[in-house]
């Protein structure tokens, strides 16, 4: 544990948003994995709602840092593809 006080607050700073991050990377996995499973399902209408949200939540994590934009743009690429290539 540090001694100085900003070390301090910094050490408390840095594991809230931590946790704000891991929620966050979380939230985004899940959101994904619910297109991926609508996607395998075939379903097409559950598909398109998963796939709206997939998108926002990755178009919010780039916008806060925690994906690259390549990366996001590439994520999105990948579920566009996929919800094209359902019936």
């Amino acid at each position: 544990m540090p001694n100085i006080k900003s070390a301090k607050k910094r050490v408390l700073v840095s594991e809230a948003r931590n946790a704000r991050n891991k929620a966050e990377r979380s939230a985004l996995k899940t959101a994904i994995k619910k297109f991926e499973a609508a996607a395998v399902e075939g379903n097409r209408t559950e598909a398109e709602g998963a796939y709206k949200v997939a998108v926002k939540s990755i178009d919010k994590a780039s916008a806060k840092g925690l994906l690259h934009k390549n990366n996001a743009a590439h994520k999105k690429s990948a579920l566009t593809l996929k919800l094209n290539s359902i019936g």
